[in-house]
């Protein structure tokens, strides 16, 4: 039997990734990109976690596969792809705007189709926490690391008792009643932002809250994230988008399986190394 044909999309956009930190599931986003192809992909910011890799992140094999993937998909399909930085991989700031071929490094992007036009931000542009009070910032990330470091481990003993996934920070955010609140105000603003701009919607992440939604007239979007949702937005010919989620529950708990064996397995302390050393270079002059 031959292999399966490839599911074609005018666009795709993914969003947090967090190459470098324990939860990314690069993996089976790897997987998700070889069995689709595009003319535009849309890289929407925290794709490498620079943050967590100055700290105590780890480079694995499985996150320089991400970037062949892409790679292979400007040669062989001759996609378009879009890297716009994210907060927590603000150290691209040292060489931004970069175009190599196919491959653009923007803070910020309008993108056109079907006559319409969307302004695509990673988002924390309205994160007044993440632009004025880094240090502030940064101490969050520590306790965010803390509850997937819990959140893995909690789905490992599901796994083993055969339960579905459960998303501890997913629960927590949506009885938080601030959690809400923000996620409101924030998808508010960045549909205020977009009409301000002459567009009809608005592409971003940062919040790890997949969704699509029309907001005052205008159309907004959140790619969600590859920690713990594991969901795209994808756009077809005809101009229709849709949130793809590459898992469901019982999918979810096996991912949380594999990644638990393949931790120690791909490790690459050569690439982790250099990495961080690049990263250090990078960032020697950013303020914490």
């Amino acid at each position: 039997m031959g292999k399966p044909a490839k599911q074609h999309f005018k666009t795709i956009v993914i969003s947090d990734v967090h190459l470098g930190a324990s939860g990314s599931k690069s993996k089976a986003l790897v997987r998700f990109l070889k069995q689709c192809s595009c003319e535009t992909l849309i890289l929407n910011g925290d794709i490498i976690d620079g943050w967590q890799l100055k700290r105590y992140g780890r480079w694995h094999k499985r996150h320089t596969r991400f970037f062949k993937a892409v790679l292979r998909m400007i040669e062989k399909h001759k996609t378009k792809v879009i890297y716009l930085r994210g907060n927590h991989d603000d150290f691209l700031d040292q060489i931004l705007p970069l175009h190599i071929g196919n491959l653009s490094i923007l803070r910020e992007y309008v993108y056109e189709s079907h006559g319409r036009r969307f302004y695509v931000t990673h988002g924390d542009v309205f994160d007044t926490i993440t632009s004025n009070l880094r240090w502030l910032a940064k101490l969050g990330d520590i306790g965010y690391s803390f509850l997937l470091w819990l959140n893995k481990k909690y789905n490992h003993y599901r796994a083993k008792q055969g339960l579905p996934y459960y998303s501890l920070s997913q629960k927590i955010k949506s009885k938080v009643k601030t959690a809400v609140n923000y996620i409101s105000d924030f998808e508010e603003q960045l549909a205020a932002l977009a009409k301000s701009r002459g567009c009809d919607g608005v592409i971003c992440g940062h919040i790890h809250q997949a969704a699509i939604r029309t907001i005052d007239g205008i159309l907004y979007m959140n790619s969600g994230d590859w920690v713990e949702s594991l969901t795209a937005l994808t756009e077809d010919e005809q101009g229709h988008w849709q949130i793809y989620r590459f898992a469901d529950e019982k999918s979810m708990a096996k991912e949380v399986m594999q990644e638990s064996v393949d931790e120690l397995d791909d490790l690459d302390e050569i690439e982790s190394f250099y990495v961080a050393t690049w990263l250090d270079k990078m960032t020697a002059n950013s303020k914490f």
